[in-house]
């Protein structure tokens, strides 16, 4: 009998990929190309990789979850909604705390949104698992960057073709004033919105397959963050369930202790940690049941 293999895809996106020339399309209005917002050293070998294991496993697969980073222009977390003391722009990798804001040193560009964001910056703090960041504008809903590396979108589509199944697609980050690096949940959820709420509805579909791989973008923080939501949220006696594919996601640069933590972290919790290898040998094994 085939067991039930799941396979999960965090943020594959241009965006976030160290993509070579031959993957930039032309920008017909600048006439040059577009580049990626936020790309991670490894991301395209990355996907790569992934999409050969789709490619090569399509049979053995009982399903496939896709999350996606979904930005408005103007956001909390991109240069776009800040100012600094002087009214002048706020520089990508900037972090910035409640106190800077109080003294003055950062604000909103939009004045009436400053009550909330001291609210948010006092929650998120006080959660202790994030100062906010700073990023370039990036996964801005209706652009290129936004997209699926074409490799994993054309090999998925495939297994979808093949197998009549459909890839679940979940959109994460069109809050405007919460970080959401989890597919899961936000940093900060905001009551009067459920898309920042615990997605209980997407643990339970994970849950009910006999074995989950883990991959994408990056590994030092959206699969950092959402493995993080899964395992606390999962049944402690099943967290072998889980597997981790390394070689398919890779840290931002200047974060790769954090990676290599996390790793760890999950490892001694009781979850997988495999390579992309393993995983077809897996696949390939299970289709023939």
């Amino acid at each position: 009998m085939k067991r039930k293999l799941h396979l999960l895809i965090i943020d594959p996106q241009n965006d976030f990929c160290d993509l070579p020339k031959e993957y930039l399309p032309s920008s017909a209005g600048a006439g040059e190309n577009v580049a990626p917002a936020l790309p991670v050293p490894g991301a395209h070998a990355d996907m790569l990789r992934l999409a050969e294991v789709i490619n090569r496993g399509s049979a053995g697969l009982s399903g496939i979850s896709v999350t996606l980073d979904s930005h408005h222009r103007i956001d909390v977390a991109h240069p776009t909604f800040w100012m600094d003391s002087a009214k002048g722009p706020v520089n990508p990798f900037t972090q910035i705390t409640k106190a800077e804001v109080v003294q003055g040193k950062y604000s909103p560009r939009d004045g009436a949104a400053l009550p909330r964001v001291m609210a948010y910056l006092d929650a998120l703090e006080s959660a202790g698992r994030y100062n906010l960041m700073v990023w370039p504008t990036h996964c801005e809903m209706g652009s290129w960057g936004h997209n699926v590396h074409a490799d994993v979108r054309a090999a998925y589509n495939r297994w979808e073709e093949s197998t009549l199944g459909i890839v679940n697609k979940i959109c994460k980050g069109t809050n405007p004033f919460t970080e959401h690096y989890s597919a899961i949940q936000a940093e900060v959820p905001d009551a009067a919105d459920d898309s920042t709420q615990m997605n209980y509805e997407f643990i339970d579909m994970l849950s009910d397959a006999d074995q989950v791989y883990i991959t994408g973008e990056a590994g030092s923080h959206c699969v950092k963050a959402t493995t993080e939501h899964i395992v606390e949220n999962w049944d402690q006696n099943q967290l072998g369930k889980l597997v981790l594919v390394t070689d398919c996601m890779s840290s931002v640069t200047g974060f790769d202790e954090q990676y290599q933590g996390f790793i760890r972290a999950m490892r001694e919790r009781g979850v997988q940690i495999a390579q992309a290898s393993d995983v077809v040998a897996e696949l390939i094994e299970n289709a023939k049941r």
